[in-house]
């Protein structure tokens, strides 16, 4: 198995950042910076959105999988990739290996909706169920690759799927350069 870094505040650069953007720029959507007149009538200052869900895959976890497979060595991308995941990064994860031609598989848990499923099944992913909770997923992974001699891919805290993540602030900076506050939902 090959080791996953754990990553703290400031490990990923603006130049990791950028040096994503341009692996992803043949592949991923850039997507808009949208007017919310609504949200900025009632808060006194302009507000956009930026629609992750036009992203391929539907979420922006295509960025942060794609960015982490551009990474594997061709001998890595051959003994192909799991990852743990309930739903997004199963699908991101999947459709970034069936663009680099890699086995994918996906640890999911056995509540997963039948939509995750085979929106994951459909990218080309084998799906092996585990339990309920995040552990239960990471550790099947885990012992997966292990078995199998694949790469785990997690679905946060590793510097290549943050830089890949990252692109979406860099595209708020060069659409909106004069932006001064930018929310963001914070999860997995």
């Amino acid at each position: 198995m090959t080791a996953v870094s754990t990553v703290t505040a400031g490990l990923v650069s603006l130049a990791a950042i950028r040096s994503a953007a341009a692996r992803l720029a043949p592949v991923a959507v850039r997507t808009p910076l949208l007017a919310d007149p609504v949200a900025s009538d009632r808060l006194g200052a302009p507000v956009r959105l930026k629609p992750e869900m036009l992203q391929r895959g539907g979420a922006f976890k295509f960025r942060g999988a794609y960015s982490f497979l551009a990474g594997l060595t061709e001998a890595e991308r051959q003994r192909g990739v799991i990852a743990p995941s309930s739903g997004n990064h199963a699908q991101a994860v999947a459709l970034a290996a069936r663009l680099f031609g890699v086995p994918a598989t996906v640890v999911m848990p056995t509540t997963v909706t039948d939509a995750k499923r085979a929106g994951a099944e459909r990218l080309g992913a084998r799906i092996v169920l585990a339990g309920t909770t995040t552990r239960d997923r990471m550790d099947r992974a885990v012992e997966l690759c292990r078995e199998e001699g694949s790469t785990l891919v997690p679905p946060f805290d590793d510097a290549r799927i943050i830089a890949g993540q990252g692109t979406v602030g860099l595209e708020i900076v060069e659409d909106q350069p004069d932006v001064d506050t930018v929310l963001v939902p914070v999860g997995g």
